[in-house]
Parts: structure tokens; C-alpha cells; sequence
């Protein structure tokens, strides 16, 4: 098990299928009639795609005539997006870098941080810096969208241990616990594939609405609202995911 758990190839490597499985990229599209319905952006605009993983937003969004800009530290999943883009003939850049340090000053209309791709660090001060890079990269009235599993979800439906089998026949285990006052959450995963298995750590900070909107204000976001799923609903009790939206001034 790495220390740090999201710089380890081998973790991305080995939950890819599970975290992207066909079903997700099949879901996208509604996914993005959703975000842009919430974030009002037009085709033209330069959208950042932070963290994007192998790429199933970023294409979606230059299917619909936006310049997309995909930032992973994943080199894989980079390599996996370029090649369905060049297939696709999608004009998409590529970037290679940490989120901590990629900013681009003023260069973009909006940018979205989907799938709960926030909040990896032991520092909460890496937390502020990636919002910084974001405020910094955004042109004057760009947005920013977040999707994260808010802390209130969390605990409405928190179980210490899990399991299930995939239809491949592999076998998942899922162990968690909560620390440092409930803003820490410690994952165990455990993959049990053709008779091998394999462990690994899986930690980030937990954040409740009302804490994420107080930083996005911190760095600068004007304008800040908080939503239970990409589709506007309210931030309550019956909310499934925390999805912020902010703007700069």
C-alpha cells in the first residue's frame, strides 16, 4: 500500500475497469445536459476539465463544440483519452499534471472537477492551493463546478464494511473508518481477482457544504451555491452527491 495512495500507477492501473466501467461513459451524455444546463455555458467557451480521468467529460464536451483542455497526473488515462479522441478526430488538449501546481492564468471560461476528485491531500492547505489554481485559471465571470460526496451524505448512509461481486466474477471489499473529527475518511479496498488479491489505501478529507462554500470564498468565488445532484436539486436530506457552483467576479 502506497502513503500516497492517488501518486500510485499500480492503484489507478487496478480500479480502472471498477471506477470506469462502460455503464459510466454511457451515462456522460446526461451528465453533461446537466452541467451545462446548471453552469449556462455555451458552445466556443475554453472549458478545464480538472482531473479528468480517461476523458469521458472532456470528449463529451468537444462533441458539443466546446475547447476543452483535460488536466490528469494519471499518464494512462491520458494516453486512453488522446486515443479515443484521435479516433473520434477531436480536437481536445492533454495535460499531464498535478493538480496542485497546473494553472493557467485567466484562460479559461469555466472548469469542472467531476466524481468526487477533491480533497486527496493530508494538507488542507494542498486543498487551498488547488482552488487558488482554479480562481487564477478562470477568466473574469468563468465558472466552476465541483462533484464530491459531501460529508452530510456520507453520513446519512456510512457502513464500516462492504462487499460485492463484480459480473467478471472479482470480488470487492471495502473497509472505512472516520478520523480527525469527521473531516478524514480512511478506505481499506481490496481486489479479489482470479484467485489473487490486492489492498489498497484510500484516503481523502471530507467536506460538508457549508465547509466548501467558506473556502471557495476564501480564494475568492463569488456567487457560491450548493446542490444535491447535477440536475439544481436542493442540498438537503435527500441530496446524493454535493455539487458546488461559483463564480469569479
Amino acid at each position: 500500500m502506497s502513503k500516497s495512495w492517488h501518486d500510485n500507477d499500480q492503484f489507478w492501473a487496478a480500479w480502472k475497469s471498477l471506477m470506469f466501467p462502460k455503464s459510466r461513459f454511457e451515462n456522460t451524455p446526461a451528465e453533461v445536459d446537466q452541467l451545462l444546463k446548471l453552469m449556462k455555458i455555451k458552445p466556443g467557451a475554453h472549458v478545464l476539465d480538472l482531473c479528468c480521468g480517461p476523458g469521458r467529460h472532456t470528449m463529451e464536451l468537444a462533441r458539443r463544440g466546446f475547447k476543452v483542455t483535460g488536466v490528469d497526473r494519471t499518464r494512462a488515462y491520458l494516453a486512453e483519452a488522446r486515443r479515443r479522441a484521435r479516433k473520434e478526430k477531436l480536437d481536445i488538449e492533454f495535460v499531464l499534471a498535478d493538480m496542485r501546481k497546473f494553472r493557467r492564468g485567466r484562460a479559461f471560461d469555466a472548469v469542472i472537477n467531476m466524481f468526487t476528485a477533491f480533497g486527496y491531500f493530508e494538507k488542507p492547505s494542498d486543498d487551498l492551493r488547488v482552488l487558488r489554481n482554479v480562481y487564477a485559471s478562470l477568466r473574469p465571470g468563468g465558472v466552476f463546478l465541483m462533484d464530491i460526496m459531501g460529508k452530510e451524505r456520507i453520513a446519512k448512509i456510512f457502513n464500516p464494511r462492504t462487499w460485492h461481486r463484480e459480473p467478471d466474477g472479482t470480488i470487492i471489499l471495502e473497509e472505512r473508518w472516520l478520523e480527525k473529527d469527521f473531516s478524514w475518511i480512511e478506505n481499506l479496498w481490496t481486489i479479489i481477482r482470479k484467485g489473487r488479491m490486492k489492498t489498497y489505501r484510500v484516503a481523502h478529507r471530507l467536506y460538508s457544504a457549508v465547509e466548501l462554500k467558506a473556502l471557495l470564498r476564501r480564494v475568492g468565488f463569488d456567487k457560491v451555491k450548493a446542490y444535491g445532484q447535477l440536475d439544481g436539486s436542493r442540498y438537503d436530506e435527500n441530496a446524493t452527491r454535493l455539487v458546488l457552483m461559483a463564480r469569479k467576479v
